[in-house]
């Protein structure tokens, strides 16, 4: 299959003609209005015949989402335009060729209490058929979908609180009248973790063992009704066991990704008839593999990981080749398939960079390729910086890998901000990030680090942050600053830290660190107390056993006394994963200890990234760029 003759035929109306909503979103003068518009186009997928093409894209600075429908192979064909004024539409799935199921947001407010839900509407492409919003007017409330059965036009399979029991049922879903049948009933052994084989039998379910306090992984053989015990999951275990699929061939083999007494995961299948384990099919020696990619034909085509960016190992030569010849149209960009028809005839590719936020482009019959349009038209490439992905040792000789952006105005030393990721349990995965390429633009050298304790390294870099809050997990974010200045690229007088949940956490021990590194922090959406963390842990008995026992080391509010920068608290007023009581008791704390402080507000907003708005962007952006020019001396 051979790509490197494809045309672009046009870059239509979604890129740069009279669908962008304002000149004054492409004011590049505006700088931060360029970084705080939410993105123009939030996903692009096409129906399984190939035949429309759904965008989801913004009226607004705001979002303010509406969806419109292409005639795949005519983009300047006028679209059908759907949206409600209630609905804040955040995704579409096609659930057919002629209806779609319309994700959506909405603010619940329960008395004082707000939150932020999320729910699924239905109605036909076309934008004549009516809306469906199923169980609307029930205390079922949300649900998730399950499978949408590809060889059943009208019927998809969803899980969800079918009886108002709290325990979550698998429910088939007529789309075209609403009307529910249960397909398997949640029980106490066996209540969530549903999974569906090749022809939409639910095959895989979990449950909480009360007597082990372990997550039970349930199987069944194809054909029975009677679900056997695949995996004990010890809270204890701390290794991964990740079902991801069934072969296509033999239906009662599964790929499972899992350490499997290794300090990497890898991929392994399991016969469900034999219960035996296969060898390892895939691993790598440097990082966890991610995971596994199937087709529309539910046929294995990759095993997927992350180095500096996500990479996939190709199991067919088709999927090779297309990888292949994508990589030499996109060249030094991360180019992958968010969506294409059953026969492979229409492609949507997504294109990114550190100095590309994104663009969506559709490919036809593998010789036609147009342009839909850019995330982020606003931003140019010569606005946004390079990102480099290093090493370095920490103080303990630990190897340390980071991201540094680079920015292209000033030079070196620069003021520079450490910036890590939230979690812990996570890892940060760097392609463009909205506040890095922020701070770079305004001068700023800015370093993410994985540090110990982040995930997608084996279990040996995961487990080496347990009991080190604030300790060592600390030691490897300033050591990621030390590291800067003896390259020549940080200015020691400059430095500060700017995090985000757990790296809003790291940002409150930043600011009251012995003889500190930092002139200034920004806290944001922090944890301040780890007893009040501990015991939200405790509500869940899991978790309790998971992850309490690792939540050990220095409790910010218990030692606020000690700040000895000026510290910027920033919190959205409605989150649900960090309540803002951590940030109101630290902040008490400033006041009472009368140290430099700044506390802001964020109305509406929840923890995640998703809820935070363009007014929520500008006022953080206005607040953290201003901190560090003026408060901490940064200004150039």
């Amino acid at each position: 299959m051979k790509l490197m003759n494809v045309l672009v035929v046009a870059c239509l109306g979604l890129c740069f003609g009279t669908n962008v909503f304002s000149a004054e979103h492409t004011d590049v003068n505006n700088e931060i209005d360029s970084f705080a518009s939410l993105p123009f186009i939030r996903s692009v997928s096409v129906a399984a015949d190939g035949s429309k093409v759904a965008v989801v894209r913004a009226t607004s600075k705001n979002g303010d989402y509406v969806i419109e429908i292409y005639d795949a192979h005519d983009l300047a064909k006028k679209p059908v335009v759907l949206g409600a004024s209630k609905m804040l539409v955040s995704g579409v799935i096609w659930v057919n060729n002629k209806k779609i199921a319309v994700a959506f947001r909405q603010l619940l407010e329960d008395g004082a209490h707000k939150s932020w839900v999320s729910k699924y509407a239905f109605t036909d492409a076309d934008g004549h058929g009516d809306w469906l919003v199923p169980f609307s007017n029930s205390s079922r409330g949300g649900f998730q979908i399950l499978d949408l059965l590809p060889q059943d036009k009208d019927n998809i399979l969803i899980y969800g609180d079918a009886n108002n029991n709290r325990i979550p049922d698998v429910i088939k879903l007529d789309v075209t009248n609403g009307r529910t049948s249960i397909v398997v009933r949640g029980s106490d052994k066996i209540n969530g973790g549903f999974m569906t084989d090749n022809d939409g039998d639910v095959r895989i379910g979990q449950g909480f063992d009360l007597a082990d306090s372990s997550i039970d992984i349930y199987a069944r053989k194809k054909g029975s009704e009677d679900w056997m015990l695949l995996k004990k999951n010890l809270p204890t275990d701390r290794e991964t066991f990740e079902v991801l699929g069934f072969d296509n061939k033999n239906p009662n083999l599964l790929y499972i990704n899992m350490n499997h007494g290794e300090d990497k995961s890898g991929i392994y299948s399991y016969d469900l008839i034999t219960g035996k384990y296969s060898e390892r099919q895939f691993g790598l020696q440097n990082v966890d593999v991610d995971g596994a990619r199937f087709n529309r034909q539910h046929q294995l085509v990759a095993f997927t990981y992350t180095n500096k960016y996500p990479e996939s190992y190709f199991l067919t030569d088709y999927d090779q080749g297309v990888n292949d010849a994508l990589t030499q149209l996109f060249p030094e960009q991360v180019v992958r398939i968010v969506s294409r028809s059953d026969d492979d005839g229409v492609l949507v590719l997504f294109a990114q960079s550190a100095t590309n936020p994104g663009e969506y482009y559709l490919l036809l019959d593998k010789k036609s390729l147009q342009k839909i349009g850019p995330t982020r038209p606003s931003l140019q490439p010569s606005e946004l910086s390079d990102v480099k992905y290093i090493s370095y040792s920490a103080r303990d000789g630990r190897k340390i890998y980071a991201y540094v952006t680079i920015p292209k105005t000033g030079k070196a030393p620069y003021p520079t901000v450490v910036l890590p990721h939230g979690g812990p349990w996570v890892r940060d995965v760097v392609v463009f990030d909205e506040w890095s390429q922020l701070l770079a633009h305004h001068g700023y050298l800015v370093i993410q680090p994985n540090y110990r304790g982040s995930t997608g390294y084996g279990l040996d870099y995961w487990k080496a942050g347990d009991k080190n809050w604030g300790l060592k997990m600390q030691d490897d974010l300033d050591d990621a600053a030390q590291y800067l200045i003896n390259k020549g690229l940080a200015d020691k007088s400059k430095l500060a830290m700017f995090g985000w949940s757990y790296g809003g956490y790291a940002a409150f021990v930043s600011a009251m660190r012995e003889n500190n590194i930092y002139q200034c922090s920004i806290a944001g959406a922090g944890v301040s107390d780890l007893n009040r963390l501990n015991a939200v842990l405790n509500d869940n008995r899991f978790l309790s056993m998971l992850q309490q026992p690792t939540v050990k080391g220095v409790s910010p509010v218990e030692q606020v006394d000690k700040v000895n920068v000026p510290i910027l608290v920033i919190h959205g007023d409605i989150d649900s994963r960090v309540p803002i009581k951590h940030s109101h008791d630290f902040v008490d704390k400033l006041k009472q200890y009368h140290k430099d402080y700044r506390y802001v507000e964020l109305k509406d907003a929840d923890h995640f990234s998703d809820t935070l708005f363009y007014d929520h962007k500008q006022t953080l952006y206005r607040e953290l760029l201003g901190w560090l020019d003026n408060k901490c001396g940064f200004a150039q």
